[in-house]
């Protein structure tokens, strides 16, 4: 029986180069569609958990269609209100670092901030 044939597993464990998640251009994509959805928005605490919600989709999808082959894809948007205070946040995960990877960009005008991070870890 040709495995081939019945498209079977390939049992890959590592990343062709070519679907390696690339983080300077999950950055730009990132980058532009904070850009685009959130200019001249501004901070509604009515509307932000939507907002977040449709940012975190529009972005995975968008990863989705640039061709991370075996990919699982993680996306944190965190929208906050402009008060001129500081914000330190952090992430931590147990991944491996020759294949697994993240890009993140900050987004801010003068009503809110926005931090949107994609995860994108390999999987066999």
């Amino acid at each position: 029986m040709d495995v081939s044939d019945n498209g079977g597993n390939t049992y890959l464990i590592r990343p062709n180069y070519q679907h390696k998640f690339k983080p300077a251009a999950v950055k730009e994509c990132i980058h532009e569609i904070l850009r685009e959805q959130l200019s001249g928005v501004q901070y509604d605490p009515e509307e932000v958990p939507g907002l977040s919600r449709s940012l975190a989709e529009c972005i995975k999808n968008k990863l989705k269609d640039m061709g991370f082959d075996r990919y699982k894809l993680v996306v944190q948007v965190v929208i906050g209100e402009q008060r001129g205070e500081t914000v330190m946040m952090a992430s931590r995960c147990f991944w491996d670092a020759d294949t697994d990877n993240y890009a993140e960009d900050v987004f801010m005008n003068d009503s809110l901030f926005c931090v949107a991070a994609a995860f994108g870890c390999y999987y066999c």
